[in-house]
């Protein structure tokens, strides 16, 4: 490949394309010469989005959801059922459980799991919000469900939070262990997040 003169703007470019997970030096550098054969109204308008993205987008300070407003329109959904949070990793998560139309409580999104291997403790998610909001809400919760992808660190992090929850005297439940053993929830059906979110069960530890 021929050489770009130092800092160039192909340089900067794939430097923070690499800063992305899951992109390597070559996949930016694949991305950036995509973007070199674009035309340039295309590529103002992928600056644009992600400029808007950031510009638009706000983090729920009461559930950590991704939307546009503050607090997002869950939270601020009146009809809701909100004595019951439905516990996710991830904003995405949310989006595919809400498809099922088979919930209609709260969410409280993580922002991850536990994975001590890869340095990731308590401290690092939002569980001591979501302690908090348990302690402090009103009308009080009387069930949170966990609906942590069904993986080894997802599954450790269900049996913490559980503890945490039922010390409190929380109602602790998790979806029905229909879910596939590794799966993750963004790549499951309607129906089999329906039938986990109808089966739910209590949580051992």
């Amino acid at each position: 490949m021929a050489k770009h003169a130092h800092n160039s703007a192909f340089d900067r470019l794939v430097t923070q394309l690499s800063r992305l997970p899951g992109i390597g030096s070559r996949s930016a550098e694949r991305i950036a010469f995509h973007l070199l054969r674009q035309s340039e109204q295309e590529a103002i308008d992928l600056a644009e989005a992600i400029k808007a993205f950031k510009r638009d987008l706000k983090v729920c300070d009461d559930c950590g959801n991704v939307s546009e407003s503050q607090p997002c329109p869950i939270c601020q959904d009146e009809s809701r059922n909100r004595s019951m949070i439905l516990v996710v990793e991830q904003p995405s998560d949310i989006v595919s459980l809400q498809q099922t139309g088979s919930y209609n409580g709260l969410y409280h999104v993580l922002m991850g799991r536990l994975a001590p291997l890869e340095g990731i403790m308590p401290g690092d998610l939002n569980i001591q919000p979501l302690l908090e909001r348990v302690k402090n809400a009103n009308p009080p919760i009387t069930e949170v469900v966990l609906g942590l992808n069904p993986t080894l660190e997802g599954d450790g992090t269900t049996m913490y939070l559980a503890e945490a929850l039922e010390s409190a005297g929380i109602k602790v439940t998790r979806l029905a262990r229909g879910l596939p053993a590794g799966a993750a929830l963004t790549g499951l059906s309607k129906a089999v997040l329906s039938d986990a979110l109808q089966g739910r069960s209590d949580v051992p530890y």
